[in-house]
């Protein structure tokens, strides 16, 4: 808004308030509707385990309502008195509020985790979807009466620069939710303060309904509608739909990826929605502060530099982010600038705004809902970055010699990684004497090999078609190469990505298949018969984990559970005379793992049967009978996409009362990126239950798939329970702390991170 003209148009009144009204009520809504998508979510994980994929389906209901709200603003300006439209707006944000505090219900019982996605948008909808549509439909209307009311003042030909004031809320709200909202406040007070903001809004509105009341008394007559100009053509709104599409399957995407192959990382999805926002308060300025000329330049090297290493992974994934979001920021930028440019006249600004909404729902839609359906990769995110090359500028006139000999050039280049493949696979394999002299493997030749390509690109980004078809030739060879060399079967579900790579070990005997979500490792198993049915990484008899099975089953026939299936190498512990139980949220998991053509644990190494129960372990171990188990393993927080609900004193003191007198609970807290240990320990002294601590570091030389290092904590609900680790000095009590617990109502992320970084002198490393 600081670039917005608010001079009094000769014979008006001087009025700079009624700007800053409708400024300030557009920023309080955005930044209403924003802080409402983390939090409405965080409510909707325990029941769906902690998945990315909650986020991004959840966007999806998000874009979908805020469609509805915005075919609702654009249906209400159909009616020509500006007065009953705000009566209208009004009585519907009252209806509104009548499903305040924000809550999750229970309608529809617990989810399918086969088919949780139709679960998930129902229960949203249900829950909050008529408070988020209504609220979401306020800056366009805001917006449409703003160039009503201020029609014959300088600032009321471009009301779309309010726009940018919409975006700037929405962008500082989400960003204070992690860093401000989630850690200072509980779960119940950000419900109840969510409500305060919407009842503070709706009193805005009506302040706004006085200003257009004032209006009509001032001029002795309502505002006039404005003129009607010429209507789009539907070769304009497709356009209009398809710029929007691409920045919102991209956002999705590029955060699925970077989550998936790069390096798993909290509040990663902040980092792209917040880039994405940025980019709408960049477009709709009226001077924006990176000139489409410039976004055009930097787009097109930094868009063919990620083409080239979207496939690959690499070591340096400081490097890897900071390509990939770089490239999101300037492409999603390019296609809002583009989107910018074509707004139609202030009379159909909610028609604009509408075909807007619908293309974010288009783009979220296919990468949150149909891509993990026909895609076992994340294939949309390279597919969609080559696509959107098409919206660069065409050229003029025919292609000329010397763009079509860059495209030769370029297919070449591109051919020619594919061809040392296939040579390096007909002589020496893909683990041969070229990987004595390559440690990087062929992944990393073929990136050098694939810069001219890129480079070609560059040169030619002025010719749309040309510029895609280079990026497609890039994308094709270095997806066709990765995919040899990284893994041997990969798989899809709502829940991740699951891959099974052969990674060969002379000091395991040999192949060594491996379960992998993303760069998160969920089990290996040596495949040879001396070694296969050794537990390994985590599951080590030298680790925690390995030591609690171990001790337990000293004490006779053991109940044992465990929460977090990944290759089933507990099952390696299973005597004739125990039971042992997984509770798995994705069937994929239990389904690869349960293969004997991947892993065998279960399958060949355990003496009996092994049960798996499917669904959200919270909801799954409330329904097992109190004091059964001798032993309950939590073993889900290894990956980075922690299910903090697991982690609560609730969580604990559920677990706790699974157990026999004497038995244990042992929580699994290894992680990379998070402080997880201290919540926990907090947890278990406020239960008043004795606990010991134990992180167990692996040694130098050992085979790489041998063992892992674990950080663990075990806790029993008697002191007897304990009494045979507490001989072991392996195990210690821990110092006390001052953290506070997590709880249902309270989790705090990012203090986690912090910890993470900067330990507190009662961190028990």
């Amino acid at each position: 808004m600081s670039d917005t003209t608010l001079d009094t148009a000769p014979g008006l009144p001087a009025d700079r308030v009624t700007p800053a009204l409708f400024g300030l009520a557009i920023f309080t809504s955005a930044s209403l509707v924003f802080v409402v998508q983390p939090m409405v979510t965080k409510l909707v994980l325990p029941m769906l385990g902690g998945s990315p994929s909650v986020w991004n389906t959840s966007m999806v209901f998000f874009q979908t309502a805020l469609l509805a709200g915005y075919g609702y603003a654009h249906g209400l300006q159909r009616i020509g008195s500006i007065k009953l439209q705000v009566g209208i707006h009004l009585a519907l944000l009252l209806l509104a509020g009548l499903f305040l505090p924000l809550h999750i219900n229970e309608w529809l019982g617990d989810p399918d985790p086969s088919a949780p996605i139709g679960w998930l948008l129902g229960t949203l909808a249900l829950s909050v979807g008529a408070p988020f549509a209504v609220l979401s439909a306020t800056a366009p209307l805001l917006q449409a009466w703003y160039a009503r009311v201020r029609a014959g003042y300088p600032d009321g030909s471009n009301p779309y620069v309010l726009y940018a004031a919409s975006n700037l809320g929405s962008f500082l709200a989400l960003l204070s939710y992690p860093i401000v909202i989630e850690p200072l406040t509980t779960l119940s007070g950000q419900r109840f303060g969510w409500t305060g903001g919407y009842v503070a809004f709706m009193l805005m509105v009506v302040l706004l309904a006085f200003v257009v009341w004032r209006r009509r008394l001032d001029t002795t007559s309502e505002p006039a509608p404005l003129e009607r100009s010429a209507p789009m053509s539907w070769m304009d709104r497709g356009i209009l739909i398809l710029l929007a599409a691409a920045p919102s399957s991209l956002m999705l995407g590029v955060t699925t990826h970077l989550s998936t192959d790069v390096a798993s990382a909290p509040f990663l999805w902040v980092i792209p929605l917040a880039l994405y926002l940025l980019t709408f308060v960049i477009a709709f300025q009226n001077r924006p502060w990176i000139p489409l000329p410039i976004t055009l330049v930097v787009q097109a090297a930094v868009g063919a530099v990620c083409v080239l290493i979207v496939a690959f992974r690499s070591a340096n994934w400081g490097m890897a982010f900071g390509v990939h979001l770089t490239a999101f920021f300037f492409t999603t930028l390019m296609c809002h600038q583009l989107l910018a440019a074509r707004r139609p006249a202030p009379d159909r600004l909610t028609e604009f705004y509408l075909l807007m909404s619908l293309g974010g729902v288009v783009g979220g839609a296919f990468t949150a809902l149909i891509a993990p359906t026909v895609f076992n990769m994340v294939w949309e995110y390279p597919l969609v970055l080559v696509l959107v090359g098409l919206a660069r500028p065409w050229g003029k006139g025919p292609i000329g010699r010397a763009e079509i000999i860059a495209l030769v050039v370029a297919g070449l280049v591109a051919l020619s990684p594919v061809l040392l493949s296939v040579w390096l696979n007909a002589n020496d394999g893909p683990r041969g004497g070229f990987y004595e002299m390559f440690p990087g493997g062929i992944g990393q030749v073929a990136m050098v090999m694939l810069i001219p390509a890129a480079i070609c690109a560059f040169l030619i980004r002025d010719r749309a078609l040309v510029f895609t078809a280079v990026l497609l030739m890039i994308a094709a060879s270095a997806q066709w190469i990765a995919r040899g060399y990284d893994w041997s079967y990969s798989e899809r579900s709502f829940f991740g990505v699951m891959r099974v790579a052969n990674v060969p070990d002379p000091q395991m005997g040999g192949d060594v298949h491996v379960m992998m979500h993303g760069t998160t490792l969920h089990g290996a198993q040596a495949r040879n018969e001396l070694n296969e049915c050794a537990p390994t990484l985590y599951y080590n008899t030298a680790t925690p984990i390995g030591q609690s099975a171990l001790m337990v089953q000293a004490r006779g026939p053991a109940r044992i559970g465990v929460v977090g299936q990944g290759s089933g190498a507990m099952a390696a512990y299973k005597r004739a005379q125990d039971r042992m139980t997984f509770f798995e949220i994705d069937p994929m998991v239990d389904r690869l793992a349960r293969d004997p053509q991947w892993f065998s644990y279960i399958s060949t190494c355990a003496e009996g049967p092994i049960d798996t129960v499917l669904g959200d372990a919270r909801l799954t171990l409330n329904r097992q009978v109190p004091g059964t188990y001798d032993l309950l393993i939590i073993d889900a927080f290894s990956s980075d996409a922690v299910p903090t609900h697991l982690l609560t004193r609730e969580a604990i003191e559920g677990y706790l009362r699974l157990l026999k007198p004497h038995g244990v609970v042992l929580l699994h807290l290894s992680n990379r990126n998070l402080d997880i240990t201290l919540p926990a320990i907090a947890a278990a002294r406020s239960l008043g239950r004795r606990h010991l601590h134990q992180l167990y570091l692996e040694g130098v030389g050992q085979p790489e798939m041998a063992v892992a290092s674990t950080e663990a904590v075990i806790i029993s609900p008697t002191p007897e329970g304990l009494a045979d680790f507490a001989a072991d000095s392996r195990w210690k009590a821990p110092m006390e702390t001052s953290v506070r617990p997590w709880s249902d109502d309270y989790v705090n992320l990012f203090g986690a991170l912090w910890r993470s970084h900067f330990p507190p002198p009662e961190r028990p490393y």
